[in-house]
């Protein structure tokens, strides 16, 4: 077996890369389009999900032409009530048959709770949970049914604190890392790995879409897209992976060191660290 190809997968037993097709949402930019070239390389077909078709059928001519992988596109936008049973449905009918799920879109604002629009937090909640959920009942039966197969929730160092300003989003992380390391718990056994990556800042243009104020989330040391894809990909290559992996050192001893906080020496931290005025008075 080609050594790209050949690798270790649930449980100890190697996987092909070359025989999976995974579907990606937030595949158009940042850690979604890192996995996609990844995981082209590597020779896994891929079905691309995210809201903008033209970033997306960009990304899919590139990976064509670099690539032997097939590579579908399907627009949708997961905000939509209906839409993970709508691209369930079109993925399906097309007789797409999908062996791993990462689960990465996410939406995302930086304001005070009271100063937020409620149809923007409401987005944030449908890509974030809903859409993650109803995306896993609809591919996971089957992956059950074949003893085979994979799915990673992106979830976030943001799960395991209070998140000022972000309260919604961070609420979002914190479900999906409790769902995640659930479903590892229920799926022991049936052939299926299911893990979340909680990456720290990343070097995205996630916070730039906040407005300015979410400079301060990305006023330190920042880690790259294909660095969450690794550690992400060695985890999934593990002998027998656990429900969750932390990308970077950094951000292990952080999330070690804010299990010694109160809840209320944790939200006043993360208050601090969240705070605009830490950027601006530099």
């Amino acid at each position: 077996m080609d050594a790209r190809a050949g690798r270790r997968f649930a449980g100890g037993m190697t996987v092909d890369y070359r025989a999976q097709t995974v579907l990606l949402t937030g595949a158009s930019s940042g850690i979604g389009a890192a996995f996609a070239r990844t995981l082209a390389a590597r020779g896994a077909n891929l079905v691309l999900v995210a809201r903008r078709a033209d970033r997306l059928t960009s990304l899919a001519e590139e990976l064509r032409r670099t690539a032997d992988a097939r590579v579908d596109v399907v627009p949708a936008d997961l905000a939509r009530p209906d839409a993970a049973d709508e691209l369930h449905q079109t993925v399906t009918g097309q007789g797409i048959h999908v062996t791993g799920l990462i689960n990465n879109a996410a939406s995302g604002s930086f304001a005070p709770f009271l100063e937020s629009e409620p149809a923007r937090l409401s987005a944030e909640v449908a890509v974030g949970a809903l859409a993650p959920m109803r995306l896993t009942a609809a591919f996971l039966p089957g992956m059950v049914n074949a003893r085979h197969g994979f799915v990673i929730n992106l979830a976030s160092v943001s799960a395991y604190l209070p998140a000022p300003r972000m309260a919604v989003y961070g609420a979002t992380k914190a479900f999906s890392l409790s769902f995640t390391e659930s479903l590892w718990t229920e799926l022991r056994g049936t052939g299926v790995t299911v893990f979340a990556v909680c990456p720290g800042a990343t070097a995205t243009d996630f916070t730039s879409s906040m407005g300015p104020d979410a400079a301060v989330l990305t006023a330190g040391k920042l880690r790259r897209p294909d660095d969450v894809v690794t550690t992400a990909l060695n985890h999934l290559e593990s002998r027998d992976p656990g429900p969750v992996v932390i990308d970077g050192r950094a951000n292990r001893l952080g999330v070690l060191a804010s299990r010694l906080l109160s809840h209320r020496r944790a939200a006043s931290t993360m208050a601090r660290v969240f705070d605009p005025r830490r950027v601006t008075a530099r």
